[in-house]
């Protein structure tokens, strides 16, 4: 028997129908079940020879007990409608544009101060700078979205303001691991732009009272094209719009405040600009100029005064020590230079460290001096010495015969004043006992002031005032010093 699907004709079908079963042997009823089958074999038979012609198949409904969800990311659908429609205005030109200047408020967040150099004036600072406005084409109609974010692909399709910073040496947005550029935008047309930025910036230093100073820096914002009758630059919350990290900290300044001020920067050529301050106040940490400067070069002044007390006849010692306290003042001060910008104006350390130099110089020419007086003094106490010891009457012969000098001497004399020879000779033993009388105790009264002499010249006078001077006077100076720039 022919299944129910299987496609043949009507015909082929009745014929095999009645070659296998003799039709006018059947009862009446059962010829008419077998001819609504044949009838109902030609109808399907039809409707598939139509469907093949047309293309479409009739897929099988699937049963509900099957029932699977469809998956809507491969329905194809078209493209949908953008809320911004950026490329429906030109962008080039500000927003309400021949009319007021528009409102851009700005406030910062500072991440970190990196450094400060003195050599190169200047200090580096990472910072969060965001602007606010209102771009009326940006506007979008939305009931589910409060607001719309976008990364920096979108800046450069749409206008943002051109604010650069003035006096800066070197500056880059950070890129890692992309471009760290934020775009936010509201329904009502709003726009934040945030964008993390590293700026290197100079800063006009005062080193007349280093490193007992304090220094006051400026970041300037400033637009670089439109004047203050286009943009109006301003702080969006007074001082409160300049926030700052309570971890701020630099190894040789403390940090005393940020403030902001605005005020209007006037160029002859294109006119004026509004201008935006940030402003922070650094107080240098003075213990580490301390131990490196000042303590050392006060250990050198005091180490020149042990000269004055080294006797003054060690002249290798005194010498050695007064040269090395020289050349230690000047190898301080060298190295104090060297990390300092070359300034036509006296510093607050080059006053201290002169004068430490000129105490430790004039220590030198101290013992110079010493040495010279004790020169001259102890040649007019030779030549005192030997006036001392010479013999009051002329040198004789012990045999009673004069020398050569004392015979031409008496040779301009009358004979009458000539004595005899035993007169002669009777004179002169008194002379030479008288003599020798007197020399002992003139010997004597020498060798007991010559003692007390030499206690008195071996601490000469100058070393002696010198060891109350010298410490006075540096304690003195010192006391002007820090009184005046502390």
């Amino acid at each position: 028997m022919v299944k129910p699907g299987e496609i043949c004709s009507a015909a082929a079908y009745w014929k095999a129908a009645c070659g296998i079963i003799d039709i006018h042997r059947m009862p009446y009823f059962t010829r008419l079940i077998l001819f609504l089958f044949c009838l109902m074999v030609l109808v399907e038979s039809r409707k598939l020879k139509k469907r093949r012609w047309t293309g479409q198949l009739e897929m099988p409904k699937p049963s509900h007990l099957y029932k699977k969800n469809l998956d809507v990311t491969k329905i194809r659908t078209g493209k949908p409608q953008p809320l911004l429609r950026v490329d429906d205005h030109d962008f080039t030109m500000r927003p309400a544009f021949g009319g007021p200047a528009i409102p851009v408020g700005v406030d910062v967040q500072v991440e970190s101060l990196d450094s400060i150099s003195e050599v190169d004036m200047d200090f580096t600072m990472t910072l969060y700078l965001r602007h606010y406005w209102k771009d009326e084409r940006l506007a979008f109609s939305s009931t589910s979205n409060k607001s719309m974010t976008f990364d920096g692909r979108l800046v450069k399709k749409i206008w943002v303001p051109d604010v650069f910073f003035v006096h800066s040496k070197r500056s880059f947005i950070h890129d890692t691991t992309t471009d760290n550029i934020m775009l936010r935008v509201f329904p009502d047309g709003h726009v934040l732009y945030s964008m993390r930025i590293t700026v290197t910036a100079m800063c006009n230093m005062d080193f007349s009272h280093f490193p007992l100073d304090s220094q006051t820096c400026s970041l300037e914002l400033e637009s670089y094209a439109y004047t203050d009758e286009d943009l109006m630059l301003y702080w969006k919350n007074g001082d409160e719009s300049l926030k700052t990290d309570e971890k701020i900290s630099l190894s040789q300044f403390l940090i005393q405040k940020f403030h902001t001020t605005s005020r209007l920067a006037f160029y002859s050529s294109t006119g004026w600009y509004n201008r935006l301050y940030i402003n922070f106040t650094l107080r240098r940490h003075i213990f580490f100029f301390l131990l490196q400067t000042y303590f050392p070069a006060t250990l050198m002044v005091m180490l020149s005064w042990v000269s004055f007390w080294i006797d003054r006849r060690a002249v290798p010692a005194r010498v050695s020590l007064g040269i090395t306290t020289v050349l230690t003042m000047s190898t301080i001060i060298t190295g104090v230079n060297a990390s300092m910008p070359r300034v036509s104006y006296i510093k607050a350390v080059d006053i201290y460290l002169w004068v430490s130099f000129v105490f430790v110089f004039l220590s030198v020419l101290e013992y110079a001096a010493v040495n010279y007086l004790t020169t001259v003094q102890e040649r007019k106490e030779r030549k005192l010495q030997e006036k001392c010891e010479m013999p009051q009457s002329r040198t004789m012969m012990l045999d009673g015969s004069y020398s050569e000098s004392e015979a031409n001497s008496l040779a301009g004399y009358p004979r009458n004043h000539i004595l005899t020879e035993e007169e002669r000779q009777d004179k002169i033993v008194v002379h030479l006992a008288l003599s020798s009388e007197s020399n002992s105790s003139r010997k004597k009264g020498l060798l007991k002031g010559q003692m007390g002499l030499r206690i008195f010249q071996n601490t000469h006078a100058i070393d002696k005032y010198s060891r109350l001077i010298f410490p006075a006077s540096f304690i003195f100076f010192n006391l002007i010093y820090w009184s005046v720039f502390s």
